[in-house]
């Protein structure tokens, strides 16, 4: 009896020892595996993710410089680069006092519809500039843009309407080109119409860019004042497309102001030191470079940068040809370059055209000399970065 107990006794401790070793040996084996699955996810940030991670997005940055053509709607679509292009924004719809729009009739349409098509093969945006400087109904577009968007029902109309074209025509987004505010007021309501269309777009993921006036007189050096923007604005754009050309018409006429290297300087200057000033990300500024020549003869027309390289290919090399008895002025390849690399040198996030469908064909194509130069630029980041 005693004996039978006493070996009872020893099974009963015999099975509560064992499982209890079993139970401490599952749990510390199980608390070792926790451990290191904790030491893992802790160390990868450290080893593997983080520097990818600060790595990756600067250099993205530093490589999607933009390359932006407008074109115009009476265009053949045909003759446009589109593999450079990274946008390409059609020119014009043009704005009603009451916030309509109109487009120069059924050939623009087809015209935009086409530059649709063939953009999408290369994956390039579309998008549709609204103002100009002329407008379809007679004269500036000034009166026009002005009286639509200082109204809150014609603002909203003309938001409504450019939000609706972009989603029935497949755009990537809308071009704002109103040339130019000219008063606090015309700045205040420019501002209010930006933020409504920017608001409309962006929740729809379209972009929404500005052309916008050089600010700088070509003839003085000095800012043109007349020209009234809030700073603010600028953060509701994708992109602030500069016009730094046209400066023939700054005081007395003057062809060879159209768009010289130190024009382009003081201009980069003067948007550089804007959006450093209001802490505005200077990636949104986009250089603008003309594609046309202006004659000395105010009396001749304007030639196309194409023309003057059919007329001999060596005029790529230099920035005056003389041509139908006058002088032109014009940006050849290594005025290209130089303002391409000036842009870049001050962090704007790439350059302009106005208009793409003057270009030379070839090797010659201001289009490719460009965007050879972004390449060339982000090729030489990515080495730095990498080292």
């Amino acid at each position: 009896m005693n004996k039978r107990n006493l070996l009872l006794g020893l099974v009963i401790a015999t099975t509560f020892i064992g499982g209890f070793f079993s139970g401490v040996l599952f749990t510390t084996n199980n608390g070792q595996q926790d451990r290191s699955k904790t030491i893992k996810i802790k160390q990868q940030p450290s080893s593997a993710i983080k520097p990818k991670q600060k790595a990756i997005p600067k250099l993205n940055q530093e490589t999607s410089k933009v390359l932006i053509g407008y074109v115009q709607d009476y265009r053949d679509p045909n003759v446009v680069d589109y593999s450079k292009l990274t946008h390409v924004i059609f020119s014009f719809a043009h704005p009603k006092v009451d916030g309509g729009i109109l487009l120069n009739g059924d050939s623009a349409l087809k015209n935009l519809r086409a530059v649709v098509i063939k953009a999408k093969k290369y994956n390039t945006k579309v998008m549709l500039a609204v103002g100009g400087w002329y407008n379809i109904q007679g004269g500036e577009s000034y009166k026009y843009f002005k009286t639509a968007i200082s109204i809150p029902a014609s603002r909203t109309k003309l938001s409504n309407e450019l939000a609706g074209i972009a989603d029935r025509e497949k755009l990537d987004g809308i071009d704002i080109d109103f040339e130019y505010p000219r008063t606090t007021v015309d700045a205040q309501n420019l501002t209010a119409f930006t933020k409504q269309l920017s608001g409309m777009l962006h929740s729809k993921g379209k972009e929404l860019s500005m052309a916008v006036y050089s600010k700088i007189n070509a003839a003085t050096g000095t800012e043109m004042a007349a020209v009234k923007y809030e700073p603010s604005m600028f953060q509701l754009v994708d992109h602030v497309n500069i016009m730094a050309y046209d400066g023939q018409w700054d005081g007395k006429y003057d062809a060879a102001n159209l768009s010289p290297y130190p024009f382009a300087e003081k201009i980069v200057n003067y948007w550089s030191h804007l959006f450093e000033t209001h802490n505005l990300p200077k990636d949104k500024l986009v250089l603008g470079v003309p594609l046309y020549a202006q004659p000395e003869n105010q009396a001749i027309k304007q030639a196309s940068y194409g023309a003057i390289i059919n007329q001999n290919p060596a005029n790529a090399e230099s920035d005056t040809v003389t041509m139908n008895g006058t002088i032109y002025h014009y940006n050849g390849e290594a005025t290209m370059r130089k303002k391409t690399k000036l842009a870049l040198d001050n962090g704007f996030g790439g350059m302009m055209m106005w208009e793409a469908g003057q270009d030379a064909k070839g090797s010659n194509s201001i289009t490719e000399t460009i965007a050879a130069a972004l390449k060339d630029s982000a090729s030489q980041y990515a080495v730095k970065a990498a080292k």
